[in-house]
């Protein structure tokens, strides 16, 4: 066992964080009565944001013994990205009742109550029938000083010029003024407002179309994107798969691309939701403090109201469906159903919604509950059915880290494309994006390396209880 746990430490300092779990499970098995192995484990779970699997192990290793304290460091840690901060605060004061002289234990039992606090408060006062944000702000009265040196919106409309000057402002680290930011999110807003939860994609025979999978806030990767492929026009039209913020420190000048491309080319570009277009994860991983920081609080709340009118799916040409996460919990799923689901709102825990942003495939048949911790794991008897049922030949989803930036599943049939080299600065993957034509929708995938950034560290702006990730 013990030499299964060298192994295991030894590509987890390699960031080889599959192959850790892999020679964990390994100790585990020769023996199951060492606490210090399943907090390893729920560790590594922990880095690959498998946080129900972190949970489960961080459990056992409490079980197990009592007075372990990382036990209880890493099932904090996993309540606390579920979303689940009560249950957070209490293994953070059996910590500090433990080690009652440990700064680090009083420092995040007190940053962990100081949020539930604030999201009480902010939950107190909250007013389900207040008005949009956009009757409340007037951007259009806001001044624009006379040293801004930005791109700026002239005659009311995002142009092909206005996009230009936008991305080499962010190029060169600066920053939009606040009124044509406003300006932007209110008229997506708008424009999502009128779109389906499932969007019907028509690509001509002839016509290249490209799908892009989780950006997470890597700005510049996302220029090598289109470096690499084109930047987006009329007659180069792209689907971009759901988390585009968080994580990476450059979420808002990614978000503000994307929506203004959204904006030039509506017939041409989309956008789907993923789970971290949501106010939990948003509030944990950074994008919120990034706002704030770039910007300020009433346009964090802005982006809410834009992200819960994302739609959730898209079917291109009625043979290739496209989510974020994945397949659902139960059979019988239709596009139908798809389309009839009420999507203005925070994803749900459970549900259509639910599945549609947080769901993985396994390579086992039948579902399992997901080590996520939110949302299911399918297997290719699963998809296969789906697939049938809806007349479909494959589907396309995002939402995981794969060594070479996709991975062909289910025989072929459940692609998934990740679009974020390196994740993290850490994980070392390349990034990929897949083509299509609208005759075959043979898929073909461009994979690609990292390029560098600006030394912002990614989780800059992320809530400072993620300090714990590093205990």
């Amino acid at each position: 066992a013990e030499v299964f746990k060298e192994k295991a430490n030894e590509h987890f300092k390699k960031q080889h964080y599959n192959e850790a779990i892999e020679f964990y499970s390994k100790a585990i098995e020769c023996n199951p009565k060492n606490a210090v192995f399943f907090a390893n484990r729920s560790f590594a779970y922990l880095k690959l944001e498998s946080y129900g699997g972190a949970l489960e192990d961080a459990t056992k290793a409490i079980d197990l013994d009592r007075l372990y304290i990382k036990g209880y460091y890493r099932r904090a840690a996993a309540y606390m990205a579920l979303g689940k901060y009560k249950l957070a605060l209490r293994d953070y004061e059996a910590v500090v009742k433990a080690c009652p002289n440990s700064q680090d234990a009083k420092l995040n039992r007190n940053e962990c109550q100081k949020l539930i606090t604030r999201l009480a408060f902010e939950k107190a006062i909250a007013d389900d029938n207040r008005k949009s944000l956009e009757e409340t702000i007037d951007y259009e009265s806001i001044a624009v000083e006379d040293d801004y040196k930005g791109p700026a919106i002239v005659g009311g409309k995002i142009t092909e010029e206005f996009v230009n000057q936008l991305i080499d402002t962010y190029k060169g680290e600066g920053k939009l003024h606040r009124k044509y930011a406003y300006k932007i999110l209110f008229d997506v807003k708008k424009l999502f407002m009128k779109m389906p939860s499932l969007v019907d994609v028509v690509i001509e025979d002839d016509e290249k179309f490209t799908v892009c999978g989780d950006i997470h806030g890597q700005f510049y990767d996302l220029m090598n994107i289109f470096q690499l492929n084109g930047f987006p026009s009329p007659t180069n039209p792209y689907l971009f798969n759901g988390d585009f913020v968080d994580r990476g420190s450059f979420s808002v000048e990614c978000i503000f691309t994307l929506f203004a491309f959204k904006l030039l080319y509506p017939d041409k570009f989309f956008m789907s939701r993923g789970n971290h277009e949501s106010q939990t994860m948003n509030q944990m991983y950074g994008f919120e403090g990034e706002v704030k920081a770039k910007y300020s609080g009433p346009m964090v709340e802005v982006f809410t109201e834009v992200y819960n009118l994302l739609p959730l799916a898209h079917c291109l040409n009625k043979r290739v469906l496209v989510m974020h996460g994945g397949l659902f919990s139960k059979d019988g799923v239709t596009l139908d159903d798809i389309r009839s689901i009420e999507r203005n709102q925070q994803p749900p825990e459970e549900g259509l919604m639910c599945d549609l942003l947080w769901s993985d495939p396994q390579p086992a048949e039948g579902r399992s509950p997901s080590k996520r911790g939110v949302g299911i794991q399918f297997g290719p008897d699963v998809t296969k059915a789906f697939l049938k049922d809806n007349n479909l030949d494959y589907i396309i989803r995002s939402h995981e880290v794969k060594p070479d930036g996709y991975e062909e599943g289910h025989d072929g049939k459940c692609i998934t494309v990740f679009s974020a080299p390196n994740y993290c600065d850490t994980m070392g993957n390349k990034g990929a994006f897949i083509t299509l034509n609208g005759k075959t929708l043979k898929p073909e995938y461009t994979t690609y390396e990292a390029v560098p950034h600006p030394n912002v560290k990614p989780m800059a702006y992320a809530n400072s209880l993620f300090n714990l990730l590093s205990f």
